[in-house]
């Protein structure tokens, strides 16, 4: 059997004019995964990142490291399919609807730094809604258009892979709960309630024959925890 080993970005730079670059600590997160499955001696046949930076830069980052102790690693291919769904425009969708019920949401989000947990919990609300239809047709991707998205994406990747290999693809929480759904049949609703647990850099593994996928592990912090580094444990 084959593997694909599906990597949630670095944390990236959110409250900053561009959420869509590394924090510090999402480079470092990054070097210390390549560094991990370095030490776990895992040879990569591909690579396949979304076409965001910080998909992108994880992917670079992380393959350099495994590159430095002397491991091999192929080229970064890049496909669309496996980027973030949109959350700037979920949030400017529902929040209208929203604020009857929540008359404090929009000072919440605007001020997210600071109010983190209040911050998830709108969020949470807002996708949940999104993920039930409940919201406008005003060109928002809907969670139909995106979990065929990814589907497309899975899809092309396993008409690719050769028998036993072991495939990266480094993509973002709410891509990965997507795959979960697709992959396991779980609802739309409980895969966003694994994905809330998603930390940044994490691994999770799916093993595939052919066309057949089944979840094989989830959400590994093996490379942060090892390092007892606290701060490296993070979720946006």
């Amino acid at each position: 059997m084959g593997n694909l080993y599906l990597i949630r970005h670095g944390q990236a730079s959110f409250g900053a004019d561009d959420y869509d670059v590394l924090s510090a600590v999402g480079e470092r997160q990054s070097q210390a995964l390549g560094e991990h499955l370095a030490q776990l001696g895992l040879r990569l046949d591909r690579c396949i990142a979304g076409s965001l930076r910080r998909q992108q830069d994880t992917a670079r980052l992380a393959l350099h490291a495994m590159s430095g102790h002397g491991c091999p690693v192929p080229a970064v291919e890049t496909d669309p399919a496996f980027n973030e769904f949109d959350a700037d425009g979920v949030i400017r969708t529902l929040l209208p609807g929203l604020l009857p019920d929540e008359p404090e949401a929009l000072h919440i989000l605007r001020n997210g730094t600071t109010n983190r947990s209040e911050f998830q919990r709108l969020f949470a609300l807002m996708v949940q809604r999104w993920h039930d239809g409940q919201h406008p047709d005003d060109g928002l991707e809907s969670w139909a258009a995106f979990t065929a998205r990814v589907q497309g994406g899975l899809q092309r990747v396993l008409q690719r892979a050769g028998s036993g290999e072991n495939i990266a693809i480094f993509t973002s929480g709410g891509t990965i709960a997507a795959l979960l759904h697709l992959v396991t049949r779980i609802t739309p609703s409980q895969a966003f309630a694994l994905n809330w647990q998603i930390i940044n850099t994490s691994l999770s593994q799916l093993k595939f024959r052919g066309s057949d996928v089944t979840l094989a592990s989830f959400n590994s912090q093996a490379h942060v925890q090892l390092l007892r580094a606290p701060e490296l444990i993070t979720y946006r």
